[in-house]
């Protein structure tokens, strides 16, 4: 029971909140970053050690952010037809914003806490609950503990040992009051109207889950580098890392208005608003992951595979600073994937096994209870969502006999190597020859009934080309009808036939050099033109 005494205190304090904003913003209109900004301070000596400490330590450039407000405004990065969006708040639901953190920095825990309260309409925010989970940093402990007290609607609870991003959350989801969760990462800000679609969504239809749109907050700036065109949706490739797209047609077809929700095949998994009814009717998360990693994958494909949709709304904006690297340990994540993979992807899971070998070693737990809760449920198959969800992404042939490793005969420890320029960009590089080292990555090819030898680890999916009037083997992206450059025979006696230049590819050493690459050459019986493919190192 609510007195009426608390509602009026409560409104009181976040006026005051408020109140303070605008000074502070009044102020600071020509801060450190203010309307997002970029900072790029010129700092020697003491100055610029304390801030390659400060990165060493988060990731993240926390000398910066120390210095920008915790109330910064940010620029309007949605569509203009969203300000135009009216909401019955009498009819919203009422969420619960939960934020688990571990040694996270002062500046950008405090800054996504304030950014939340003072974006949220008060009727609909129901609470903030912060889950430490087993920080040993001091600035967490007695300080953040009184910095909270003072703020409305906020709860602190600790975890008394190291449980990980997933069992955080539900540790704040168990004590949570609000019809809906709502899960943010701890270095986040809200963009004014974020909260609002949202919930709207979920008003609307239970068993949808709904992403903002994550705008970038670069970590070394902290630059707002939102944009209100056309958000990405998630995917991911058969290594089962999580990618971004551009929205196809067929769902640019689906949608009615620029601002309608967009269906996402998977999320990136930090922020997104669900039913707590419906979270735990789904079996909310799976406590058997570690750490985090795989997470949001596994929700991405049980939302899907029983009966709910996954969305991203246009017009709900939360930046999110990505950190340059993660700053602790992710090296559960090969077991989490795996529990995904083993509960929900059917004989498809042997497509991820192929490009992981070493997936197939890892201990992975019992997953006795999560199938037992997809039964339950009556969830779907994976073809299914390949089908109907993710028809986009191309399913590996992965042939008997052509997968793997493709080996030299005549340099018998040398494969097909290839390092792609970064994670999001797949061509331009030339094909190399590595020692072969059976761990797949990047040196698993496939050749398919097309004639082509595909790079099909990563998404989107490379395809061995020549480049033009030269010997040498480049990457280029696959195409749905087999480009000329891209065709090569695999014959009987092993050797690699390029159908345009009537060439075989051969194995030779790369100028003076200890390394070694593949070109074409006239074809003769060498064994530098015979090649194999091999699935394990034996």
């Amino acid at each position: 029971m609510v007195f009426a005494w608390e509602k009026c205190l409560y409104r009181i304090k976040v006026e005051g909140i408020r109140k303070e904003k605008e000074r502070l913003q009044t102020k600071m209109q020509d801060a450190l970053g203010a309307h997002g900004e970029a900072v790029r301070l010129q700092l020697q000596g003491e100055e610029l050690r304390l801030q390659e400490e400060s990165v060493r330590l988060h990731q993240i450039n926390i000398y910066l952010s120390d210095r920008i407000s915790l109330h910064r405004r940010l620029p309007e990065r949605w569509n203009p037809l969203c300000k135009e969006k009216k909401y019955n708040y009498d009819e919203l639901p009422t969420t619960s914003v939960v934020i688990a953190f571990y040694n996270e920095a002062w500046s950008t825990l405090l800054r996504t806490v304030y950014s939340v309260l003072e974006t949220s309409p008060d009727t609909l925010l129901e609470e903030v609950i912060l889950v430490d989970d087993y920080s040993d940093r001091e600035h967490l402990k007695e300080r953040l503990a009184t910095e909270l007290a003072g703020l409305p609607k906020v709860r602190l609870i600790r975890a008394n040992k190291r449980e990980g991003l997933v069992r955080a959350r539900l540790l704040g989801a168990s004590v949570a009051k609000g019809d809906v969760l709502t899960f943010l990462d701890c270095h986040c800000e809200c963009h004014e109207g974020w909260l609002e679609p949202l919930l709207q969504r979920i008003h609307e239809k239970e068993s949808a889950v709904v992403c903002p749109v994550i705008d970038v907050i670069d970590w070394n700036t902290f630059e707002y580098l939102g944009n209100a065109g056309e958000p990405q949706i998630g995917g991911f490739d058969w290594r089962l890392v999580f990618t971004w797209h551009t929205v196809p047609e067929k769902e640019r077809i689906r949608m009615r208005s620029p601002i309608d929700v967009i269906r996402s095949p998977t999320m990136a998994g930090g922020l997104f608003a669900v039913s707590k009814k419906y979270f735990e009717y789904l079996g909310s998360y799976d406590i058997g992951m570690e750490v985090w990693g795989g997470e949001n994958l596994e929700f991405s494909f049980r939302i899907w595979q029983c009966g709910g949709t996954l969305e991203i709304h246009p017009c709900s904006h939360v930046g999110h600073v990505f950190p340059r690297q993660a700053p602790y340990s992710r090296n559960k994540a090969l077991a989490n994937s795996v529990r995904a993979a083993e509960v929900w992807m059917d004989e498809f899971k042997e497509l991820y096994y192929h490009r992981n070998p070493q997936a197939r070693l890892e201990p992975f737990g019992d997953v006795t209870e999560r199938r037992q809760l997809r039964a339950r449920l009556g969830c779907k198959d994976f073809k299914w969502f390949l089908n109907t969800v993710y028809p986009e992404l191309h399913v590996p042939e992965d042939r008997p006999g052509f997968f793997g490793m493709l080996q030299n005969k005549g340099l018998r420890d040398y494969c097909f190597d290839y390092n792609p320029p970064n994670e999001h960009e797949i061509t331009g590089h030339q094909v190399i020859l590595y020692r072969c080292h059976g761990m797949g990555q990047n040196q698993f090819f496939e050749y398919t009934s097309q004639n082509e030898i595909r790079y099909n680890t990563h998404q989107p999916e490379g395809c061995v080309a020549v480049v033009e009037g030269t010997d040498v083997l480049i990457m280029h992206l696959c195409e749905n009808t087999t480009p000329e450059d891209q065709k090569f025979i695999l014959q009987e006696d092993g050797s690699l036939f390029h159908v345009p230049s009537k060439k075989c590819v051969q194995a030779e050493r790369k100028d003076l050099s200890d390394s070694f690459v593949p070109l074409l050459r006239d074809c003769t019986n060498s064994d530098h033109q015979k090649w194999f493919f091999r699935e394990h190192i034996v």
